[in-house]
This record gives structure tokens, C-alpha cells and sequence, in this order.
């Protein structure tokens, strides 16, 4: 028996990865047998859309534990699965496994991992999500995509295999696309100096001064950093407001803050601090893998 276990904090680049096994696996499958339900409400707080740290994504590889479905989530001593949502037996159970001796307070991203997801984890466990509020809606954008979520949305390749970039692009390739990728030319660094030009090798097209208007062919883009860890996209919609998807996790058009987003510059972006640029999307034009 072994578990796959994935941090899921990232939105652009691909989530670390760590697979445990036999007596060490049972360990960790006996913290986290289902207890006690959660109200509707400690649920909706629990799966809302969000940038930064979402929780480990657990998956049983071979012989599977009958009391837990063979993938599930696991965030805030909750294990979220296929049947609804359940208190885990060790409500505790993250801050054992990113101890220092534990499989995940291993992981090496790069220097400093360790740090910036201690920080993402208290953001989550300390946000409160909002209903959406009422905001000034732009004007229209004619060659915008529309904002249609179940099409990605669906629980399984679209949603896992695509990120942020493939969604602002409008484009599945379920591979996660990476900027630069197809055209040979991807980011060496997560800053706006390294993944702006990798995308505009994609063909997409810089336009700095859009200011959050329309273009007349395309539809607009905006690309923000975590500096040093990831990347992440927005797209303008067909109803002038934007929308996003947190890597594998549902397209939304919500900020962290549970507010609709008439403008990313001001939305609440989590760990992603810089705002780079507005690029264009012209459709047909663009390749990415």
C-alpha cells in the first residue's frame, strides 16, 4: 500500500509531489478515518475558490483502505471526497505531516519552501470568504470568451489537467501548459522579467498600457506572480468582468475575499503580489503546451 500526496498551493506550475508507503502510509490512512459531519456552511468555507494553499490531495496506489474513497482532500482537519465532507480522527493531522521529520516538511521546492507554505497554510485557515458584493460592472467585451465553469469544471481531465494559463488562453491541452513551453523559449524564473516573454513566445501579445479596456480583436489577459514560486492568469469575460482557475481546481469569478473581480490589479490575489501585464489572447494565433 502507498499514498500519493500533493501540496496543492500552486496555480501555474505543477504541485510537489511525495509518495509514502507501507507502515508509514497506515500512519497517516488511521488519522484521517472520517468522524464527525460538517455543517453546509464550514463546507462552503472549506471549497471555496482560492490562490495559495488548498489542502493535500491524498490517493491510495494499489490495495485500497475501504473506509476512504481512493482520492480525497484533506484541509483544516476535514477530509473532503466524493460522499461529502468529514472531520478527520487527527484534526491535527497538516501540522504533523509538515513537520520537519515528516515526508512533506521535506520537500525541497527551492530554499525557503518551507517557509512560504507555513505562511500560505495560516492564510488559509485564517481567510474569511464573503458573499460576492454588487460592483460596477465595465463595459462589454464583444470577442471575449464567455464565462462558462462547467465546461472546465468537470471533476475530472478538463479540470485537473488544465491550470491557469490554459484558462486564460481559453485552450485545453490538459497538460498544464507552461509558458514558453511550445515555442521553446519557457521561464527560467518565477518573476515578470522571465514568464512575460515566455508567454509572448506563445504569441501572446504584450499590451502594458490596456488599462483593463478591451481590445478590438482578442479578448485581454493579466498575469501575476508569487515572487520566486508561481504564476497565475486572469481573463477578461464577454460581460467585461473577470475570472480565473486556481490550477486544478474549479474556474471561478471570485478573489480570495469571495468578491467578484471588475479588476485584477485590485482583487484580492493571495500570495500573488506583483502585477506584471495585460497581454492579448488573439484566438487562432496562439500555441501552448
Amino acid at each position: 500500500m502507498s499514498l500519493r500526496i500533493t501540496i496543492d498551493v500552486f496555480s501555474g506550475r505543477p504541485n510537489p509531489v511525495v509518495e509514502v508507503s507501507g507502515r508509514q502510509a497506515k500512519e497517516v490512512l488511521e488519522r484521517i478515518k472520517p468522524e464527525g459531519a460538517l455543517s453546509k456552511r464550514e463546507v462552503e468555507l472549506l471549497t471555496r475558490p482560492h490562490l495559495g494553499y488548498r489542502g493535500l490531495i491524498f490517493e491510495q496506489i494499489g490495495v485500497q483502505t475501504g473506509s476512504l474513497p481512493r482520492t480525497f482532500r484533506v484541509v483544516r482537519g476535514t477530509m473532503l471526497g466524493p460522499d461529502g465532507a468529514r472531520r478527520t480522527a487527527d484534526e491535527e493531522l497538516e501540522d504533523f505531516l509538515f513537520r520537519r521529520s515528516s515526508p512533506l516538511g521535506k520537500v525541497k521546492v527551492a530554499p525557503g519552501f518551507q517557509r512560504f507554505l507555513s505562511r500560505e497554510v495560516v492564510r488559509f485557515h485564517r481567510a474569511k470568504f464573503k458573499s460576492p458584493h454588487k460592483v460596477h460592472k465595465p463595459p462589454r467585451c464583444r470577442c471575449a470568451p464567455d464565462y462558462e465553469p462547467s465546461w472546465w469544471n468537470d471533476g475530472g481531465q478538463k479540470q485537473f489537467g488544465n491550470n491557469c494559463y490554459n484558462y486564460s488562453a481559453n485552450y485545453r491541452t490538459d497538460t498544464f501548459a507552461q509558458p514558453g513551453l511550445a515555442a521553446g523559449a519557457m521561464y527560467t524564473a518565477l518573476t515578470c522579467a522571465s514568464v512575460r516573454p515566455a508567454a509572448i513566445a506563445d504569441d501572446l501579445i504584450a499590451k502594458p498600457g490596456a488599462k483593463n479596456r478591451c481590445p478590438e480583436d482578442g479578448h485581454l489577459v493579466a498575469l501575476v506572480i508569487a515572487p520566486g514560486w508561481d504564476f497565475h492568469w486572469y481573463r477578461k469575460g464577454e460581460d467585461g468582468m473577470w475570472t480565473h482557475k486556481p490550477g486544478g481546481t474549479p474556474a471561478t469569478n471570485v478573489d480570495n475575499s469571495g468578491h467578484l473581480i471588475p479588476d485584477p490589479r485590485t482583487a484580492d490575489r493571495g500570495p500573488y503580489t506583483s502585477f506584471c501585464t495585460f497581454m492579448v489572447v488573439k484566438h487562432g494565433h496562439i500555441k501552448i503546451r
